[in-house]
Formats: structure tokens, sequence, C-alpha cells
């Protein structure tokens, strides 16, 4: 069962997340409990005439690179990203990031310094997955760390993760695409929930739905919010924010003409603040997202899965996508959750279009 699931999994990376053709060099990045799916993946790429361009990353990637080499090497070179990769990156055809930690916190022993140093020299080279110019995936793999964080045995995680990621794509993409239109149409959106009362512009912005795209799973659609717009308070009470190896509990953010002016946390705030103040992108809203997978229903600890589910909205500080107007430059990308199913709402230029989850119709 587990083997015809992985290569379920796999098939549905490689060719709807993908759309993987002969000749292409595809860097697959993963780590050893991931084998299983990533074995599935080079036989897949292999199969269907393509290179598969194998990256094993012991302690898991961070910009692609390990975390114990990121741990140990002096920060001038962290501030350098390696010419070799860098060609690599700017040349692949197609990238997938296979997640499977041993532990889901290890990234958390990285000095910010360093996290810093290390995204800022990568974040050249990954411009063509910011833009969405390259095909890329990043997914998860089935372990007890995961199984851990999300409160299941490893057996009903797995269960869980390809509930959410083997569904029929096209029908997802044709109801999510139905609400997107909506937001499209609109000059702005306001979201009201807990402690919530937060305005976007949304004004000559696209959206893009996300079925079986650049993660797995998919269940989004998500745009870039008009710079300079965001006005207001949130407040992410429900579920505790992870980032970096880290929880953070109770954040909010206070925004003014589109920048952060006023953020606290009940837990890690001081790191909050160094995130929010290592360059200028970073306390702007780059992505304003949508969940909308009727597979995930409660929260899981693992962002991947949280910022697609069903009832909730995500906002990710720092870089925007280009590819959907946005300006937006920075190191990050922090995508943090709140839900709506409980007295929250969202607004398109005044009117209710969700209500406590819910769809509305038009």
């Amino acid at each position: 069962m587990a083997a015809s699931r992985d290569r379920a999994y796999a098939d549905l990376l490689v060719d709807e997340c993908l759309g993987v053709q002969p000749g292409w060099q595809v860097i697959v990045a993963g780590s050893p409990l991931g084998r299983p799916l990533l074995e599935e993946l080079t036989g897949g790429l292999a199969r269907r005439g393509a290179y598969a361009l194998l990256r094993l990353c012991f302690s898991g990637p961070v910009a692609l690179q390990d975390l114990g080499w990121a741990l140990e090497a002096p920060l001038d070179l962290l501030s350098q990203p390696a010419p070799l990769e860098v060609a690599a990156l700017r040349t692949c055809d197609a990238l997938v990031v296979v997640d499977a930690p041993e532990n889901t916190r290890a990234v958390a022993a990285l000095a910010s310094e360093r996290m810093q140093a290390l995204l800022a020299a990568y974040r050249p080279a990954l411009e063509r997955v910011m833009s969405h110019e390259l095909p890329w995936v990043g997914c998860q793999y089935p372990t007890p760390a995961l199984a851990q964080d999300a409160g299941m045995s490893t057996a009903a995680f797995a269960d869980f993760l390809y509930g959410a990621c083997l569904r029929d794509w096209g029908a997802e993409r044709e109801r999510m695409r139905r609400h997107a239109d909506r937001f499209e149409g609109a000059e702005e959106v306001r979201i009201v929930g807990a402690a919530t009362d937060l305005r976007l512009g949304l004004a000559g912005r696209s959206m893009k739905v996300d079925a079986a795209g650049s993660n797995m799973p998919g269940g989004e659609f998500f745009g870039c919010p008009v710079e300079g717009t965001a006005s207001g308070v949130i407040t992410f009470s429900e579920f505790p924010a992870t980032y970096a190896g880290r929880d953070f509990a109770g954040v909010r953010l206070r925004f003014e003409d589109g920048v952060v002016v006023d953020a606290s946390a009940e837990t890690n705030e001081e790191f909050l603040l160094e995130t929010l103040d290592r360059d200028e992108g970073a306390r702007r809203v780059g992505e304003l997202g949508i969940g909308c997978n009727p597979g995930i229903t409660r929260y899981m600890r693992n962002t991947l899965f949280d910022e697609k589910m069903d009832g909730t909205v995500h906002i990710a500080l720092g870089n925007s996508y280009h590819d959907l107007g946005g300006t937006n430059v920075s190191s990050i990308h922090w995508d943090i959750v709140k839900d709506l199913r409980q007295g929250g709402r969202i607004e398109l230029d005044g009117v209710t279009v969700q209500q406590d989850g819910a769809w509305l119709a038009s």
C-alpha cells in the first residue's frame, strides 16, 4: 500500500506539478528519511527521459544547503553562494524538494545572523523560484517527527498526508477558480476576526490557484496585495506560527501604509522582531492566501498543511511573487495562518463573501 501511494505521489509531482519533459534536468533535493519517495522520483524522471540531479541533505535543507554545513561554515562563506549551486539553480529545468525531517526544530540551532546571511546569499539564485519562472514543487514525506508535531501516529499522519495530496486536482482547480475570480475583480479585501480587522488593496492584481502546483498538498489561491495598502491589525491567536524551527504564539501585527509599525508575540517575541528587521521588505505583506483544501480540517503545526486548511487565510511577510504583480523584495517569505471558522469573515469591496469559513453565494 505504501509503495503504491509513493508511486502515485511521485507521478503527481513529476507530471501535474512540474510537467516534466524529455531532456529536462531536474534537481531533486531531500533527506534520507524520504528515500522511498526520492527513489520513485528519480525512477519516474528516468522513465520520462529526464535527468535526476539528486541533492541529499542529512540535517534538512536551508536555502537548499545542508544545515550541518550552515552551522559550521564561516560567516563570510555563508554570505557567498557556491558558484556551482548558483549555476545549477539558474540553468536547471525544474526543482523538487522533499522535506522528510528527523527533527522539525533542528534549524533553530542556526543563529539569526547566520540564517540571514545564507538566505540573502542564495536569494538572487532562487529568483526563478520566487517568480515561478522555474517549475518547482515542495512537498513532505511522512516521518515520525512530522507526525509527532501533528499529534498523530506515523501511520495516521501518512494517511492524512496522502489524503490531502492524492486528490482530483482538476475538480479542485475549477472550484477554487470561481472564488479566486471574485478576488481578482475586487479593489479591496477586508479580513475580520478575533482581534483582527485588516484591509489590503487588490486592484489590478491576479490570484493564482494552487491545485497541483508549487506546493503539495495544494489547496489555496493566493496573490500579492498592492504595496502600501495594508492597514489595520491582524492577530494570529488560534494557532502558533512556526518559522526557523521556532513557535510563535499570539503574534499580533499592526500595519500602517503597508508596513508593520507594531508587532508582538506571547513567545519568541525577540526573534519575531529580529526577523521583521532583517531587511526593508520584511515588514511588508508579500502574499495573501486563502486556504481551500477540504482534506485539511485541523491544525498540524506544519505550515505546508496549515496554510491550505479550509476556512483559513494567511499572509506572508516578505518577498512577493513578481509574476503576480508583486514588487516587494526580501530574504524572507513567512506564511502565518489565521483561522476564520469561528466568527471570522472576508469582505470584498464591502460585501461579505465568506462567513465562519463558509463561502456565500455571489
